[in-house]
């Protein structure tokens, strides 16, 4: 049986956000992105501490293309090191992952 996926990324901008989510939406690897803008985020990177503005960006998918969806950002994130998680909800509504299930590409 087929499991939702959401994937946890941050860009450097709504437009890098939304050019990258809807290439993958075209491609079908995922059904929809949330996109957040106006996050401040502060990080500890190769030894220093960091502040910048980035947008946050959930993407919904299916387990089964967590591979694709993995490889598709890392080639396209500008980020050297991009942060992605993967997170398993436990569950979905019915109508909700029927239509995550129709709009991305099957095994």
């Amino acid at each position: 049986m087929e499991r939702p996926l959401l994937v946890y990324t941050t860009f450097p901008d709504v437009d890098t956000a939304l050019s990258i989510g809807e290439t993958l939406v075209r491609d079908r690897l995922i059904a929809c992105i949330n996109i957040l803008p106006g996050m401040i985020s502060l990080y500890a990177w190769q030894g220093e501490i960091e502040r910048g503005h980035e947008a946050v960006a959930i993407l919904k998918t299916r387990k089964a293309l967590q591979a694709e969806v993995h490889e598709a950002l890392k080639t396209r994130h500008p980020y050297d090191t991009p942060a992605i998680f993967f997170i398993e909800p436990t569950g979905a509504d019915g109508d909700t992952m029927a239509w995550l299930l129709a709009e991305t590409v099957s095994d």
